[in-house]
């Protein structure tokens, strides 16, 4: 039984590393993305993206179409929260609640994000959260804190844009901690693959509507590519913080929990900053480089957690899974 134990603790550590690199490669892309900002609109570069990720994705659904199969009404909704939740509309609301709000307050609401993903991963995949599970939550959640604002208190100033930019930047947290469980779920029935191919695949009619209803200049869009950085660029942003990036994300998340899977992501924002320091000269204070300490010392100490498997039934799931649950 101990050795039992042992190698279901070794895997899910592992698991959660692989996780953790995955977020830590959506940290790369601060300096393309600033690249093609001159030439797209953040609407254009996610739809371009997913139109070359599309040419990954449908090789992948044809050969492992059986797997499709496993799947009810629920597990198909889980893929429309993904594709057009998490990987669209989660993006676009967090644009807009720039635009609309103090910036500060829109960057402590998106560090709500892993509340929304542990809640929902009790209630939906019945995950049992221990009080140390807590602890570490709360000191995460402090590095996130500190890696966006340092030791300052950011003051902003009450009015409906405010309003407006708040509810905005909630409801992007709570949709990409939504497809954090989401994609628990679907990965318990699929390979890593699978999942990561239907996210892209789904998501591109939602994203080909959206930069229809904008009107864009087919001619400038198309103008740019006569630069050949903006071919690398675009290739780079898709392949490594896109594809491989997910990838190598839902290869862990098939062997932990969706409440430790969401404190790994926080290597995203520690792994940006580090990013932003070399390439972009950006310059950070002490408590920020606190905080991004705080975060990885938090990722290691995860993986360190014991961890006991149970079954449990998540709702709306036809067989059971397993869960490893820290003592």
């Amino acid at each position: 039984m101990k050795q039992l134990q042992g190698k279901s603790h070794s895997s899910s550590a592992s698991s959660l590393w692989w996780i953790a690199f995955g977020a830590a490669l959506w940290g790369l892309d601060g300096v393309f993305i600033v690249s093609l900002l001159h030439h797209f609109s953040s609407t254009q570069i996610v739809f371009l993206e997913h139109t070359l990720l599309f040419l990954f994705a449908v090789p992948v659904l044809l050969v492992k179409r059986r797997e499709l199969h496993r799947f009810n009404l629920g597990d198909w909704l889980a893929v429309l929260f993904i594709a057009w939740g998490g990987s669209a509309l989660a993006s676009i609301f967090f644009t807009l609640a720039f635009q609309y709000g103090n910036v500060n307050v829109v960057l402590i609401l998106q560090k709500l994000q892993p509340l929304f993903a542990v809640l929902l991963a009790a209630w939906m995949l019945r995950e049992r959260l221990r009080i140390r599970y807590w602890v570490l939550f709360a000191v995460a959640v402090i590095g996130a804190y500190l890696l966006t604002f340092g030791f300052q208190i950011p003051v902003s100033h009450a009015g409906t844009k405010n309003l407006l930019g708040g509810v905005l930047a909630l409801t992007a947290a709570a949709l990409w901690g939504g497809s954090t469980v989401m994609g628990k779920r679907l990965v318990d029935k699929a390979s890593f693959t699978t999942v990561t191919a239907l996210r892209f695949a789904v998501a591109l009619p939602l994203l080909t509507v959206i930069v229809a209803s904008q009107q864009p200049s087919v001619p400038v869009m198309m103008h740019a590519f006569d630069i050949g950085s903006v071919w690398f660029n675009l290739l780079y942003q898709t392949l490594v913080p896109s594809l491989i990036s997910l990838l190598i994300y839902y290869r862990g998340l098939g062997h932990v929990r969706a409440s430790q899977a969401t404190l790994a992501e926080l290597a995203f924002p520690a792994t940006g900053l580090l990013v932003n320091w070399l390439f972009l000269h950006q310059t950070f204070t002490p408590g920020q480089w606190l905080g991004f300490i705080i975060v990885w010392l938090a990722i290691g100490q995860l993986t360190r957690m014991p961890a006991s498997v149970t079954v449990a039934k998540p709702i709306g799931h036809s067989r059971s899974s397993v869960e490893f649950a820290g003592e």
